[in-house]
């Protein structure tokens, strides 16, 4: 079975280069396209569809803003299952504080030279503890495009889908800075599970991955 992976809001594929799957799964990565002005986050989802090979079973991984994105594009394609890493499943999942910042457009007085900087308050953010930890989150912060980071902040603070699709699988951090885990309702709560919990914890998700695309792998498409 095909599975997609999608990163998160200014990272790439290197976000999941720890996960490891069995061979019966084929990984793809779906990199960002650059957004058409004021496009919103499910028309941006609904081009992205166009990677997808819908001819045969898949299954779509988002990790942050790449879950959003997926569950996002569940309402354009059918896959068996959408899996959510440090993510949420529907607009009313935010934080009360990100809605209102998208409410006052608060976004847009964001500096473009902070956007893609990174500091030791992403750090502590995402959770990256280590030297390794800290190099690898640095160094994909600092290839981040600020454009496509400021544009990606706009289009989820004004995100409005507030319905999570039934097809949603949920793995979460309690330690979750970003989006914490009581805003939201994951299946699966990984303990001491950060917003890096992708890197830090790639083991277990590894593993929580593939049980789940096994399940779902023998499930008739929805």
């Amino acid at each position: 079975m095909n599975v997609y992976f999608i990163s998160g809001l200014g990272a790439d594929r290197r976000a999941f280069q720890r996960i490891i799957l069995p061979q019966q799964f084929h990984i793809h990565h779906i990199d960002w396209i650059k957004p058409h002005r004021s496009e919103t986050l499910n028309q941006y989802a609904q081009r992205l569809t166009q990677f997808i090979d819908t001819s045969q079973p898949f299954a779509l991984i988002g990790l942050s803003m790449g879950g959003m994105m997926a569950t996002a594009m569940t309402a354009f394609v059918k896959p068996t299952k959408t899996i959510l890493l440090s993510s949420i499943g529907c607009a009313r999942e935010l934080p009360w504080y990100f809605r209102l910042a998208g409410s006052l457009r608060l976004y847009k007085l964001l500096p473009k030279t902070l956007l893609n900087r990174p500091t030791e308050m992403a750090n502590w953010l995402f959770g990256a503890k280590n030297k390794t930890e800290r190099k690898a989150l640095s160094q994909i912060i600092a290839d981040a495009d600020p454009d496509f980071i400021r544009w990606a902040i706009g289009a989820i603070l004004t995100w409005n889908d507030n319905k999570r699709p039934p097809q949603l699988f949920h793995i979460h951090g309690n330690r979750d800075k970003i989006l914490p885990l009581q805003y939201t309702h994951p299946d699966v709560v990984i303990d001491k599970g950060s917003h890096f919990m992708v890197w830090t914890h790639a083991g277990v998700i590894s593993k929580a991955l593939e049980r789940v695309l096994q399940e779902s792998s023998l499930s008739p498409v929805p």
